[in-house]
């Protein structure tokens, strides 16, 4: 008999999967299914409906305020928000996890004053923290990659730490130890594989939060600078003009929420399988 979890483990991964396929799909293909220029406005087809025909061409999505293809843009916009929020999730994901490495397995100073950087970088709200840094440093992708990034570490290097702290009283890491491996060895070849499960689940899970943080800069303009597209700065742009082009703001907020479920789901499915395997 099949267990219950295992069955709601493998519909969302399913559902998560196809979610995140058909959105990687339309970033990948879109350019080629629909290969108008993002950034080529006509005020001849300013606020076009979905489905309008304007200055010798068919808009599927609309038009925005200076008549540029919504299509268009929302495909540019989703390879840039992925390729952000995808980077700054490794970049996190990766400095956390080394730095937790490193305290689980030395202890004494390094482990307190890692753990102390942890409890402080907690303690601050996400959204504060890089409205504030971005305000300070300037808007860009170079900026927004790397604030993204270095303030998403946390949980991961406290992740890590825990599970380093289980694993370096095996008798494997013994072992090691006696026959004098050396500190770079005893990290990346024999603790940094028995950690890597869990630290990928925390990053399919860390996604949504990144998605909605970018989109949340990008909506207050601190993110990456119109004329450049991304799914956030798509929808400040168009909140002006919600109550004559809804459009401009349901598209672009559909394909956040579908990477946003997509990832969750994702996410909860591959811990719930975690979980059924563990049993």
């Amino acid at each position: 008999m099949i267990a219950p979890g295992r069955v709601v483990a493998a519909a969302d991964l399913l559902i998560g999967g196809f979610l995140l396929a058909t959105a990687a799909l339309f970033a990948i293909a879109g350019p080629l299914a629909w290969p108008a220029d993002p950034m080529a406005g006509s005020l001849l087809a300013t606020l076009k409906a979905p489905g309008s025909a304007a200055v010798g061409a068919v808009h599927p999505l609309g038009t925005d305020q200076i008549g540029r293809d919504l299509l268009a843009r929302i495909v540019r916009g989703t390879q840039i928000s992925l390729a952000i929020v995808l980077v700054a999730g490794v970049l996190g994901a990766v400095l956390g996890t080394l730095l937790g490495l490193v305290a689980g397995y030395a202890g004494g100073v390094a482990d307190a004053v890692i753990m102390r950087l942890v409890d402080i970088q907690l303690a601050i709200p996400f959204i504060l923290l890089i409205l504030l840094v971005m305000a300070v440093v300037g808007p860009g992708i170079v900026n927004l990659v790397v604030v993204l990034g270095v303030t998403g570490w946390a949980v991961y290097a406290r992740t890590a730490r825990a599970r380093v702290l289980e694993l370096r009283e095996q008798e494997f890491v013994e072992a090691a130890r006696a026959i004098g491996v050396s500190l770079p060895r005893m990290l990346g070849r024999h603790l940094l594989p028995n950690i890597m499960a869990p630290q990928i689940v925390l990053l399919t899970l860390d996604f949504p939060r990144l998605i909605v943080l970018e989109a949340s800069v990008g909506f207050l303009g601190l993110g990456v600078q119109p004329p450049t597209p991304t799914l956030g700065n798509l929808i400040g742009d168009g909140r002006a003009f919600l109550l004559v082009a809804p459009w401009l703001v349901l598209y672009p907020g559909l394909v956040i929420a579908a990477l946003v479920v997509g990832f969750n789901l994702l996410g909860d499915g591959l811990v719930r399988r975690m979980d059924a395997r563990a049993r």
